[in-house]
């Protein structure tokens, strides 16, 4: 099992940063631009059962990607798990923590590469690499948007 995280300290309350990530558009939002992905549906909002489905693109192959809430603490964290899709494994921790009138935002992500603990080995620098460009991008957004 591999484990990425990228945190950032948010110019806003916790409520303004949750709520940003309530918006029906925020997977528009969140995606970085140069990300082969198309956004098929998002159903559910931040709940418990709340789903999004993609499709990325490998190359010229577009792989299904389905994940599903699977926890939901209203201001402190929400967990998305992948129910299809490209990874072996795949879990998704949000965390909103209050500091000082700003948001500590947390993401991690616990992942395992198909294959077993060879392409993790292989594969896990690049899969890191891409995951940090993207949070970064996701972070810097959830700044501007939400900052005081």
């Amino acid at each position: 099992m591999l484990h990425f995280k990228y945190s950032s300290l948010i110019n806003a309350p916790v409520e303004v940063v949750w709520n940003f990530h309530e918006r029906p558009d925020i997977l528009h939002q969140l995606t970085p631009p140069w990300q082969p992905v198309e956004i098929v549906r998002r159903e559910g909002g931040l709940e418990v059962g709340a789903i999004s489905e993609f499709k990325i693109f490998l190359g010229p192959i577009p792989v299904p990607w389905l994940a599903r809430h699977t926890v939901c603490e209203p201001y402190k964290l929400f967990i998305d798990e992948q129910v299809e899709g490209p990874m072996e494994q795949w879990i998704h921790r949000h965390e909103f923590i209050a500091e000082n009138g700003k948001t500590r935002l947390i993401d991690a992500i616990d992942y395992a590469i198909p294959g077993g603990w060879v392409p993790d080995l292989m594969l896990g620098w690049f899969v890191d690499a891409r995951l940090r460009d993207m949070f970064r991008y996701r972070h810097e957004v959830t700044q501007r948007e939400c900052s005081l």
